[in-house]
């Protein structure tokens, strides 16, 4: 299994699209400085995720995801309000 996920910076509001086979330990990660590019936008918040079955559907989702950001249908990803959302248009 993987997961496609989106973090939000709490110091910048920024946006981060990543994917992983643990969730929980990138996101520490990230959190704990080990990510050099994420480094100095710490804290960050998981907002949205999405469990994928292969690494090809992963980097195609992301991909997508990418292509979104600023638009209208990441918007829609993202706005869900309080617990990270899953999406769940794709069971493979």
């Amino acid at each position: 299994m993987y997961f496609v996920y989106i973090l939000q910076s709490e110091k910048d509001r920024g946006f981060y699209i990543g994917y992983t086979t643990d969730l929980v330990r990138r996101i520490h990660k990230h959190n704990s400085g080990k990510t050099q590019s994420l480094r100095h936008r710490r804290p960050l918040k998981l907002i949205y995720y999405e469990q994928l079955a292969s690494l090809r559907d992963a980097k195609a989702r992301e991909k997508q995801i990418k292509s979104y950001k600023g638009g209208e249908a990441f918007k829609k990803l993202i706005s869900s309000s309080g617990s990270p959302r899953r999406w769940r248009g794709m069971s493979r």
